[in-house]
């Protein structure tokens, strides 16, 4: 049905975005149909399957990279790609006024455990019992594919109704009002850099899939903020490391002083990301295309 309505429309040119599992293959039938094909935000095979690098040049007339370190990647196997900065700059520039008063007048905690229910059950749960011990606003932030009831079920297993404050999709206004986050690896490492919060990055999954994972990805760190600046800014506390004592550990750190240094590792990040314009930057680039 998508090549049908691809070959119906005959556009000037197919632009893909992200999803790799589709889009490779449809980047594959469209380089063969004679269509001129831009890949938007190109798939972290910096990471895993780095053999897809090769597909992305072979099916592809240009590649669009929001990440400042993916074009030496490609270069470094004789590809180009163009780096037109990072969408979540200009996201958050439009950013939402606070969540409350109360938030401006306590010192707050931000949890950000993740989007998926198996990652929010496994960090969740190490995240209230780290900060249960701090006199603080404590913000979970709650995807909005996630029934609120599910994040209900573990604030009480752990009673702290009272204490934690569940926020469904909210997460800029509430790293506006944090002073630290604790936050699941992922897009939102970079998004609580950008909003300038000293934080701890943490993940745990299943052993088996993680130790299969660490046979397969190439990566010294898992968060943004590390990778983009190439040294660790924040501090990664990966499975068996991911406890409530090493939480309470680190947020000590960053209390005593850590945070200052963190924030200008941030001022380095956001240097490497450049200005605002990324999607203006890349329309210019898929018109030249054109």
């Amino acid at each position: 049905m998508c090549k049908k309505d691809i070959s119906q429309f005959r556009p000037d040119v197919l632009i893909l975005l992200d999803y790799p599992g589709f889009n490779l293959r449809i980047a594959k039938w469209a380089k063969n149909a004679g269509l001129k094909v831009v890949y938007y935000i190109v798939p972290q095979v910096w990471a895993w399957h780095q053999s897809r690098v090769h597909d992305l040049h072979r099916y592809t007339d240009k590649l669009l990279c929001i990440l400042p370190f993916e074009p030496d990647f490609f270069r470094s196997y004789g590809y180009e790609a163009e780096y037109v900065g990072h969408p979540l700059l200009d996201a958050i520039e439009i950013q939402s006024p606070g969540i409350s008063s109360n938030a401006e007048k306590i010192p707050t905690i931000a949890l950000l455990p993740g989007s998926r229910k198996q990652e929010i059950r496994q960090m969740l749960p190490v995240f209230l019992d780290a900060v249960k011990i701090y006199d603080y606003h404590i913000c979970i932030a709650g995807a909005p594919s996630i029934d609120p009831s599910f994040y209900m079920e573990i604030i009480r297993s752990k009673g702290m109704e009272g204490q934690a404050e569940l926020h469904m999709n909210r997460t800029y206004e509430i790293l506006q009002k944090a002073d630290i986050a604790l936050v699941s690896s992922g897009t939102a490492t970079l998004e609580t850099a950008l909003f300038g919060v000293p934080q701890v990055v943490c993940y745990k999954g299943n052993r088996i899939s993680f130790a299969i994972a660490r046979r397969l990805v190439k990566l010294k760190y898992i968060s943004l903020v590390n990778l983009i600046c190439n040294r660790e800014v924040v501090r990664e506390l990966i499975q068996d490391d991911m406890s409530a004592e090493n939480i309470r550990w680190e947020v000590a750190s960053i209390l005593s002083g850590k945070g200052h240094d963190i924030k200008k590792g941030y001022q380095e990040l956001k240097a490497k990301l450049g200005t605002q314009g990324a999607s203006l930057r890349a329309a210019e680039a898929i018109l030249k295309v054109i």
